[in-house]
């Protein structure tokens, strides 16, 4: 399958700072990829230097199977969408009009602007000036524009950080969406719960360093415990080997008619974070 984002040895510092060391990894076409790191951990500087807004200080990057100075080029930048923490919307157009810039800047109709204002939850509100907006409405209407020529290649940055659940959980559906129309996504959060829902592949990034890279199934089985909890009637709890003994112990409550639950204790992608780097996401 062809590999939509290479990065090979990247570096980054500002200064004395170094911000990413000696990164590697890379991005199937098709893929939703998350990296997740607290605030700090080079999830936006990552963004920044594949998207060609920062240079490497260190490093081979390549996106599309070019370096990335390729991407000023129109042709190129067409086939991305970007959401980051600088709007840059016109406060004083509409939802509508503002993304009716973009189409014109993409050559594409505006028939797609309804299509985009379904996905972050916002077609009653497209005739409102941006500038009367909430900010978590105005991160909607930013991640509109990021998906409204709907891009090869989606660079997100803590998409639903300003969200409540109704509307995160409306734009993970158009996301999932997106993505099974073609979209590979690059996706930075420290929600655990967003990566575990979206995400194919993740990446622990921490003080700069990718510490872990794979599926989110597979790095909860490499850190699974050897333990079932069993929760016994009368709020007694106890654990049993997940083996031919523990099996059968179960089956002796289930018998006995004590069993009320039964936890795997599969750690989340947090516990596992925590587990690996000593810090909370």
């Amino acid at each position: 399958m062809e590999n939509v984002i290479e990065v090979s040895e990247l570096v980054k510092s500002f200064g004395n700072k170094v911000a990413l060391k000696n990164v590697n990894f890379k991005v199937k076409k098709g893929e939703t990829i998350g990296f997740l790191g607290p605030s700090g951990s080079g999830k936006t500087t990552t963004i920044k230097i594949l998207t060609a807004q920062l240079h490497p200080t260190a490093g081979e990057v390549n996106v599309f199977g070019k370096p990335i100075e390729k991407l000023k080029d129109r042709s190129f930048m067409r086939r991305i969408g970007i959401l980051t923490d600088n709007s840059g919307l016109y406060e004083r157009l509409t939802i509508f009009d503002n993304l009716a810039l973009y189409c014109d800047l993409y050559g594409i109709s505006k028939k797609s602007i309804d299509d985009v204002l379904e996905v972050v939850n916002l077609q009653s509100e497209k005739s409102t000036p941006v500038q009367k907006l909430s900010k978590g409405m105005k991160q909607r209407v930013t991640l509109a524009r990021a998906i409204v020529h709907k891009p090869d290649l989606l660079f997100l940055d803590e998409p639903t950080s300003a969200l409540d659940p109704v509307n995160t959980k409306h734009i993970h559906e158009g996301l999932r969406q997106l993505n099974k129309e073609g979209t590979t996504i690059f996706l930075t959060t420290h929600d655990m719960t967003e990566a575990e829902e979206l995400c194919d592949r993740v990446a622990f990034l921490h003080d700069g360093e990718i510490k872990l890279f794979d599926e989110p199934q597979k790095l909860r089985s490499r850190y699974d415990s050897s333990l079932i909890t069993v929760m016994l009637k009368g709020d007694q709890m106890v654990k049993v080997p997940k083996d031919e003994k523990g099996a059968e112990e179960i089956y002796r409550y289930i018998k006995e008619g004590k069993l009320a639950t039964i936890h795997s204790n599969e750690p989340t992608l947090g516990d596992i974070f925590v587990q690996l780097t000593g810090r909370n996401l």
